[in-house]
């Protein structure tokens, strides 16, 4: 099991930047993916962005290419997501999560933390 921590959520105003945190504690993988999700009111869940944690390669949703960027830290176990330029639908819960095997199975979950962006 790995156990996430996410913090770094608030308020901004549209156009703003946040930094989001979310630490990591247990057993990961040179495999192991660690993606950000985002859970907007009113809509499902969906992944925003991803790192692989060995080769640091990294994928992202449409709707935040250059604007987001992934990021890790091996040596302190925590994975970074710099957001810019915010708009107001990237309101909702952020949560990190990782899967552990690479396999497309994200079963561990951080708490959540809300991002709020104000037009």
């Amino acid at each position: 099991q790995v156990q996430l921590v996410e913090s770094g959520g608030g308020l901004v105003q549209a156009g703003g930047s946040l930094r989001l945190s979310c630490a990591a504690s247990g057993r990961t993988f040179s495999n192991t993916v660690m993606g950000w999700f985002r859970q907007a009111p009113g809509k499902e869940r969906e992944v925003v962005a991803a790192i692989r944690w060995g080769d640091g390669s990294t994928s992202y949703a449409d709707s935040v290419k250059g604007r987001f960027t992934i990021s890790r830290d091996n040596a302190k176990n925590t994975v970074y997501r710099q957001m810019n330029s915010l708009k107001p639908e990237d309101t909702g819960v952020y949560y990190c999560a990782a899967d552990r095997f690479g396999n497309g199975q994200y079963d561990n979950w951080g708490q959540g933390t809300q991002v709020t962006v104000s037009s």
